[in-house]
């Protein structure tokens, strides 16, 4: 039982690294918002009713699915990293 978790730590930790540098990545590639006080001062307002998904929100809720599972990892990994440490 040990051994079979000491495997499933590893291939979490693995995974948690891909799920990171995905991250990283989907991260870096979406637009910003808006460009610091210039954004606020005279925004354009944005309607909440809007028709199928676009690319920015795709990418919101790909990051934000992604963090919760990168957040959810890591708290297993914890979790075994305690029972197989003692």
């Amino acid at each position: 039982m040990h051994s079979f978790l000491s495997i499933l730590h590893s291939i979490l930790i693995g995974a948690d690294v891909l799920i990171a540098i995905w991250l990283i990545y989907i991260i870096a590639i979406q637009e910003s918002k808006n460009d610091g006080l210039q954004g606020q001062i005279g925004s354009k307002t944005q309607s909440a009713f809007k028709g199928k998904a676009g690319k920015e929100e795709k990418l919101n809720e790909w990051t934000r699915n992604s963090a919760i599972l990168f957040f959810g990892i890591a708290i297993i990994i914890a979790l075994l990293g305690k029972k197989l440490g003692g």
